[in-house]
């Protein structure tokens, strides 16, 4: 039997890294206080350095749990058109999540990326109860489609010239 995994390539490499440019939400799963899993829509973008950001409510139990557990999973890509949604790419990142406290010197320009990326979060953005988090990305498993399965390492979604992946985030953000 063929192994269902494709070696990952400059292409895996490509999809992965537009569907981290294009993703503005993400499916966020946690463990909860009794180690069951829970799953949430949390907004989603990425820093200048390319690193996963989201800003989240300390109300909510997602992150409540996350204070908890760092190790989290992030499912990232939309089905954008009509038809089976299971036949779009769709990526799921392993990651730790890091809170950013507001008096950290980065948080600031945290504040700048985000409401480029979500600029309606003005409304909420300086709520006390609201924090930065970023992912560090441990390992990532590309789905691009029927018979498109990678896996791809914290390595493979840095920059590669080779991929054709764009250092600039501002040509990729949508409002």
């Amino acid at each position: 039997m063929t192994h269902p995994i494709r070696p990952t390539d400059n292409e895996a490499r490509q999809l992965a890294h537009r569907l981290l440019y294009e993703a503005r939400f993400a499916s966020l799963a946690v463990l909860d206080a009794h180690k069951s899993p829970f799953v949430s829509r949390i907004a989603f973008g990425l820093t200048a350095s390319r690193t996963p950001l989201s800003l989240i409510s300390t109300l909510s139990h997602h992150t409540n749990y996350m204070i908890a557990s760092k190790d989290v999973s992030l499912l990232i890509g939309e089905p954008l058109a009509k038809g089976d949604p299971l036949t779009y790419p769709r990526m799921t990142l392993q990651a730790r999540a890091e809170f950013i406290a507001r008096t950290e010197p980065k948080s600031e320009s945290l504040k700048e990326t985000w409401l480029k990326l979500h600029p309606k979060s003005q409304l909420y953005i300086d709520f006390t109860d609201f924090k930065f988090i970023l992912f560090s990305i441990q390992k990532a498993y590309l789905n691009g489609g029927f018979g498109k399965a990678y896996i791809l390492s914290a390595e493979d979604l840095k920059s590669d010239k080779k991929s054709g992946f764009r250092k600039d985030n501002e040509t990729h953000q949508k409002t």
